[in-house]
């Protein structure tokens, strides 16, 4: 038996719960439940909801002798992202606290601003291995480059048009928060400006979300600064061979 802990931030909430409702070797998720995590909650429990238990701190946590993998789940907020200083400390308090819950961590972050360039230094007071999505030999550039394929796939947009704004199943849920204190904290005319250079959204479909239901959400965002509207398919790929890594690694450890 081992314990996967998963960080993640609420843009990747999506792909995660699909993950787990995917893999039948997962019998339990627990979630750390608050207002971050209740999307994530809602789709897990639609699918499978004997399978989710909800805890409201990891003192409650127990994991379950019966699973040979278990997993707990804590969503992080977004506002995280506003510095690369704020980033690192969250990570830092958050992957301390879950380590001495579980035998390793899972993150749903990339180098984000080079925040995580080191992860397992940076996270070295959790005392477990810490695995995170790679794009061959380094850590994917963020969330989109995880999405679109890698570094070569996402640059390869840039420079298709260089203005573009890389829209994820995720952002077209919480694209509004830019404008929140706790988050951008910015006004409209600020963001105006910021995009006066843009030119599309370039939406990046997944098996979490289709298409219509992307081109609906992002509809709003895409009129407020006069984009034009582009498709690309994503990928899960470097997601799942980066949970069939932490699950490998989990295996090796109970076999042992």
């Amino acid at each position: 038996m081992g314990t996967l802990g998963i960080l993640t931030c609420e843009i990747l909430e999506l792909e995660f719960a699909h993950l787990l409702n995917e893999d039948p070797e997962i019998a339990r998720v627990a979630i750390l439940e608050d207002s971050r995590s209740a999307r994530m909650i809602e789709i897990l429990e639609a699918f499978k909801p004997q399978q989710v238990q909800r805890h409201p701190d990891l003192e409650s946590f127990r994991p379950d002798p019966q699973n040979r993998i278990n997993v707990i789940v804590r969503v992080l907020e977004l506002g995280l992202h506003n510095r690369k200083q704020t980033l690192q400390q969250g990570l830092i308090q958050a992957a301390r606290v879950m380590g001495p819950y579980v035998d390793a961590l899972l993150l749903g972050y990339g180098l984000c601003g080079n925040a995580l360039e080191k992860p397992d230094e940076l996270l070295s007071d959790a005392g477990v291995p810490v695995f995170i999505p790679m794009d061959d030999d380094h850590p994917v550039d963020d969330c989109v480059g995880l999405l679109i394929g890698g570094r070569s796939c996402y640059y390869g947009e840039q420079c298709k048009v260089p203005g573009t704004f890389f829209m994820l199943p995720g952002w077209t849920n919480h694209w509004h928060r830019m404008f929140e204190q706790e988050f951008g904290n910015i006004s409209i005319d600020m963001a105006k400006r910021l995009f006066k250079d843009y030119e599309r959204s370039l939406l990046i479909t997944t098996p979490v979300m289709s298409e219509k239901e992307m081109r609906r959400n992002s509809e709003a965002f895409s009129e407020m600064f006069g984009f034009r509207t582009e498709c690309r398919q994503g990928t899960l790929r470097i997601l799942s061979d980066t949970w069939q890594a932490a699950k490998s690694y989990l295996k090796g450890q109970t076999d042992e």
